[in-house]
């Protein structure tokens, strides 16, 4: 298991289990960089959590990995908190995004090699790269517009990403 994946995993265990939100012990190189991080979080096979950021917001990709495990397991608005008999049957993944960047034209985009953000106005969709069940564009779009309450009409802005995938 990837030490950051692993970051995440012992993260959520500790805080499902103790109420103690751990500290990043030794740090390797990327840890210690910046950047937006998701923190998927799978039973079965099927999504139970996902949170992230889009941009940096700790001073440490591992504070960013522990904030946000914790967000996937307990404040996904799709799902109840992680008990901590479920601690078992979950696996984990984290994603490390590249710095979005603006796109001005749809054949720019890949939903399989490319993160996608929709933006209009205050708000903001994203949907992660590489998504089983998402295979076009338009579909990346539309998963982005629902999430962020954009209405079909409405002119949006759109943005790529890149992720470092960890299992």
């Amino acid at each position: 298991m990837h030490p950051i994946v692993k970051l995440a995993k012992n993260t959520v265990e500790s805080y499902i289990k103790e109420r103690k939100v751990i500290l990043p012990g030794e740090l390797t190189d990327e840890m210690k960089q910046r950047a937006g991080v998701f923190v998927t979080i799978r039973k079965h096979g099927e999504l139970r959590g996902c949170i992230g950021t889009i941009a940096p917001t700790k001073p440490t990709l591992a504070e960013e990995v522990i904030a946000n495990a914790i967000g996937s397991a307990t404040q996904d608005p799709r799902f109840p908190p992680v008990g901590q008999n479920e601690l078992p049957e979950l696996e984990y993944s984290v994603d490390v995004l590249t710095t979005p960047e603006p796109v001005i034209n749809k054949e720019n985009l890949d939903p399989k090699k490319y993160g996608l953000v929709v933006e209009c106005c205050q708000r903001r969709g994203l949907l992660l790269p590489d998504i089983e069940g998402v295979d076009t564009v338009e579909q990346q779009i539309s998963i982005c517009r629902q999430k962020a309450g954009i209405l079909p009409h409405e002119t949006i802005k759109l943005f790529r990403f890149q992720v470092q995938r960890y299992k």
